[in-house]
């Protein structure tokens, strides 16, 4: 069962402020994971934070300051 909904392709460009074609790129060379439901993908917002995570510049901060 799922936790959380999953995103679609244009709630996720407008989260990140991108174009969904860029979102669209980053799924078929495989850097964001996606699956596949007939014509349309969904994100899951877990794989989407870890995409997010893993181009940061720096590691989160553990005490949760700036």
């Amino acid at each position: 069962m799922l936790s959380r909904p999953m995103l679609t392709l244009h709630e996720v460009s407008d989260l990140l402020k991108v174009k969904e074609s860029t979102v669209r790129s980053w799924i078929h060379d495989e850097s964001l994971r996606a699956v596949k439901f007939g014509r349309d993908w969904r994100v899951s917002q877990k794989d989407l934070e870890a995409f997010v995570n893993a181009r940061a510049n720096r590691s989160p901060d553990p005490t949760g300051g700036a």
